[in-house]
């Protein structure tokens, strides 16, 4: 087994094609394994033609974005450069389509799914809300973990429940498995209710910067936390302004063995363990 795992990675995008492979090989080199994940159905074929070029590794999880849902902006390190067909287009989530995908055995999770109120509409919630379903009951079908990405309204913008309480609500009504909660962001109060349901927090760079979330960090059950780096985003320190990439995901581990209190060994063995007890590797 590897030192070090990233449960969150996007080396399947178009950040990485000019040295995608030499990414992957730095990272097994290290001791580190990735799990590669898709927004939509081409980075979800992306991830798993990724995955079946290593027999052992490099995984993936495959599903729809919510800002995928409809039509959102143009990032060029998911989608590439150049005119509206490298835009996301607001994919109707085809279960059948997925279902092809997930006959790769390298496939280990559903998502990143979930619910995403940062640039949003009642109209886009409720289109966010049924693709979520649908990957809910996927997921419950092959009996997948989910792979969650929340996030809540900007501050200063008026709301009743925020997004991680209304994931809740829905995995409640509807969820026979469980999962990661991707980039966890939120709260003490939000991070104690996915707990309660059984789902796991992974934690990406943000945290060797920020001290906002060494609360939810002290307090969340070693074998409940797993280690990210949501590449090409979010480099931690002492990468900070340059593409990220698997290899720095030990700079999470560290981070959070000294939030802890704990040797870094520890907390990576740990976060292995975790890996393999949630993702079935």
């Amino acid at each position: 087994m590897p030192k070090y795992i990233d449960i969150h990675s996007h080396v399947n995008f178009t950040a990485f094609d000019a040295d995608r492979d030499e990414v992957i090989k730095r990272a097994l080199e290290n001791d580190t394994w990735v799990i590669n994940v898709g927004t939509q159905i081409d980075t979800s074929k992306k991830a798993v033609e990724l995955a079946s070029k290593y027999k052992e590794g490099v995984y993936a999880v495959i599903g729809l974005h919510p800002i995928h849902t409809g039509a959102s902006f143009h990032d060029a390190k998911e989608l590439g450069e150049g005119g509206k067909e490298f835009t996301s287009r607001g994919e109707v989530f085809d279960k059948n389509a997925y279902r092809e995908l997930l006959k790769n055995p390298k496939v280990v999770a559903i998502g990143e799914c979930g619910l995403d109120y940062y640039h949003c509409t009642e109209e886009s919630i409720a289109k966010q809300k049924e693709a979520f379903i649908a990957q809910i009951e996927l997921a419950n079908e092959f009996n997948k973990p989910l792979m969650l990405h929340i996030r809540n309204l900007p501050i200063g913008r008026q709301v009743v429940q925020g997004s991680y309480f209304d994931t809740i609500d829905l995995l409640k009504a509807h969820a026979k498995v469980k999962g990661d909660v991707h980039f966890f962001a939120g709260t003490w109060d939000e991070a104690k209710a996915f707990l309660d349901l059984g789902f796991n927090l992974s934690f990406t760079g943000v945290i060797t910067f920020t001290h906002d979330y060494d609360e939810v960090i002290r307090n969340t059950p070693l074998d409940m936390i797993m280690t990210e780096t949501d590449s090409p985003y979010v480099a931690p320190v002492p990468y900070r302004g340059k593409r990220n990439e698997p290899l720095y995901v030990k700079e999470v581990v560290k981070k959070i063995a000294e939030i802890k209190n704990l040797s870094e060994t520890e907390v990576a063995e740990a976060i292995i363990k975790n890996a393999k007890r949630l993702f079935d590797i």
